[in-house]
């Protein structure tokens, strides 16, 4: 049926497939993002718990920012693909957005003593792209 109605019907066919595989994402996110918030609740009431002498987060702390970050990455992944059902465009702003999020948690949760500084500089490296991208694209979008 594809094939008969030419490339329209082609390119329709491939249209239909995408918007497809884009709703198959997006509830496939919905159901990562409930995991990720369920595992934040359950890390948090351990947390409230087993409170320590050194304090209530003592040494939790970053864990609980980082599964913050992943809610929040996994928000903008989710309005990424929405926007993409809505328009059919991927919006660049937020793809670099959503990358300067899941660096920022990277380095939120970087423990210092276990990494390089090779590794360091290229996050460093990574993150003024990535500005200097958003900048970019700013600017264009005005």
């Amino acid at each position: 049926m594809l094939w008969r109605s030419g490339n329209t019907g082609f390119v329709t066919g491939i249209d239909q497939f995408e918007s497809l595989v884009a709703k198959v994402l997006s509830i496939m996110m919905l159901v990562v993002t409930m995991v990720i918030i369920v595992d934040l609740g359950i890390f948090l009431v351990k947390a409230l718990l087993s409170a320590s002498p050194k304090g209530l987060f003592a040494g939790t702390l970053t864990e609980i920012f980082g599964l913050f970050l992943s809610v929040l990455i996994a928000l903008e992944i989710l309005e990424n693909i929405t926007a993409y059902l809505q328009k059919h465009v991927i919006q660049v702003e937020l793809v670099i957005v959503t990358s300067l999020i899941a660096v920022a948690r990277k380095i939120i949760i970087l423990d210092l003593s276990k990494v390089s500084g090779v590794s360091l500089i290229g996050l460093a490296i990574a993150i003024l792209a990535l500005s200097i991208s958003y900048g970019i694209v700013r600017v264009i979008h005005r």
